[in-house]
């Protein structure tokens, strides 16, 4: 005898919901439900408004105007409400505690882990968790969260969302969930996403990478300028229509065109050959050098030592020879005390100075033209730099970098986070900063942006082990490196 097939269920709905900040609508009368045993993708340009509709529904911001209701009834809001109803959230930024190990963060997360022998209990939760998502992960639950990498905190976030713990999850939101992550880790997650909610689950997927909401999501929201510009089946979009729904023009994909030139050009910076290792480092002026392969393999270690022999240790320099743009934001990064205007000048305080003090309008000025240039979205540049979503702080680190005039610029998978429009901005301000001269070394764990580059450098387990060039540089050309340990 066949199974009746159960209607979806509404987890949680929100209508005419209204939030705004001084001037700036952050959502502008919004209507949106997630029903039970779908993957929403919700999408739009920094500042668009998801991350405030993702905290209404998270209970994180209480709205100005309008409900929220979870299930059939309408509730009161709040984070304790919301978790009471399933409801989950694995931030772009990380919420957990570099202080604590992997079992004590999953406490703070489920409260119902206590009394005698809780650790253990934590312990086999987050593995039993950890396992189904990323198979083959080698994270314990004693690890210390600070002595993780990225990759592995933005595994161990999703992780402890998905766990059941008293209270099943019955809709986790994702924001950003791969942008740490590399190709084969992102698509263990997005597995056991499709997975989760063919069990009745919910998910709301955020994402940049457009063919990962595309593959994933069943239906898919435009969000723009805090309200909804588009609501439909995952089916009826394509990446084309999808750009031009959030208001970009869409560009082609190219690779950058060989140029000749650069193979005589003078050697601006190389790296010490480790014994491991066939194949030197080295950059020349105006090229554009990637570096690719697995997340966690010694690409970021690279920059850091190639940074600390090219900058002075402690006294800015007066002429600034290397720049760095730290893909962690929040913790290399950004200054959250700070405004934005001061985190996007610190770097050029010695240029900035007159008689030994800032001079605020050359301060000013600078933040304005940089604001500009790059399209930072906020109304002021005087406002706390956490005022902004995480993708125009981004902007502002590439900001703070670019306006250095450095002739070498490094760059630690930067575009975290970046929406479609401002990647393609950027692109265009990368290409004409490397034809007036300036070297880019590029650290990415999209493939797209690595086929960008003039050479690449592939990586595994700490050493190169390839260098493409040219027609070389493709995805599957990386991959074979990345997997067999040499030029394919």
């Amino acid at each position: 005898m066949r199974r009746a097939m159960q209607s979806p269920q509404t987890v949680v709905s929100v209508e005419n919901v209204r939030i705004q900040f001084g001037a700036v609508k952050a959502l502008d009368g919004v209507d949106l439900a997630i029903q039970s045993g779908e993957v929403l993708g919700l999408i739009g340009h920094n500042g668009a408004g998801k991350s405030t509709i993702v905290n209404v529904i998270n209970g994180a911001l209480a709205p100005h105007q309008g409900t929220v209701a979870y299930g059939a009834s309408t509730k009161r809001t709040g984070i304790a409400t919301a978790r009471a109803n399933g409801i989950r959230c694995a931030f772009q930024e990380l919420s957990l505690c570099p202080n604590l190990t992997v079992a004590e963060n999953t406490r703070l997360m489920h409260a119902a882990l206590k009394g005698f022998g809780w650790r253990k209990r934590a312990g086999q939760l987050f593995r039993q968790a950890m396992d189904e998502i990323f198979p083959g992960n080698t994270v314990a639950a004693d690890d210390l969260v600070g002595d993780l990498s990225i990759a592995e905190r933005q595994m161990v976030e999703i992780a402890i969302n998905f766990m059941t713990a008293g209270e099943k999850p019955r809709l986790v939101i994702l924001d950003e969930p791969t942008s740490s992550l590399d190709s084969g880790l992102a698509e263990q997650l997005l597995a056991y996403v499709r997975h989760f909610v063919a069990n009745g689950g919910s998910v709301i997927l955020i994402s940049h990478i457009l063919s990962e909401i595309l593959s994933t999501a069943n239906r898919i929201v435009v969000m723009k300028d805090g309200k909804i510009a588009a609501s439909k089946p995952a089916s009826e979009f394509t990446v084309r229509s999808l750009v031009e729904t959030m208001g970009s023009v869409v560009k082609e994909k190219s690779h950058r065109a060989e140029n000749s030139d650069l193979n005589g050009a003078e050697i601006v910076i190389s790296h010490a050959q480790k014994p491991s290792e066939n194949i030197p480092f080295h950059a020349r002026k105006g090229e554009i050098v990637g570096l690719a392969g697995l997340a966690g393999h010694g690409q970021t270690e690279m920059l850091l030592e190639l940074f600390e022999q090219q900058s002075s240790n402690w006294w800015p320099a007066r002429d600034n020879s290397i720049a760095f743009v730290a893909g962690d934001r929040s913790l290399n990064g950004t200054f959250a005390l700070w405004s934005i205007l001061r985190n996007l000048t610190i770097s050029n305080l010695r240029a900035l100075a007159r008689f030994g003090t800032i001079d605020g309008l050359r301060e000013e000025a600078l933040g304005q033209d940089w604001k500009k240039r790059i399209s930072i979205k906020t109304p002021d540049t005087d406002l706390s730099i956490l005022s902004l979503s995480g993708g125009n702080q981004q902007k502002v680190l590439f900001a703070r970098a670019l306006s250095l005039n450095a002739p070498i610029v490094l760059m630690d998978d930067p575009m975290r986070g970046v929406d479609i429009g401002t990647k393609q901005e950027v692109y265009k301000i990368l290409r004409d900063e490397a034809a007036k001269g300036c070297t880019f070394l590029w650290y990415s764990t999209e493939m797209d942006e690595i086929c960008l580059c003039d050479r690449v450098y592939v990586f595994r387990d700490g050493a190169i082990v390839a260098e493409l060039s040219g027609e070389q540089i493709s995805e599957e050309s990386i991959l074979a490196a990345s997997f067999s340990g040499g030029n394919p």
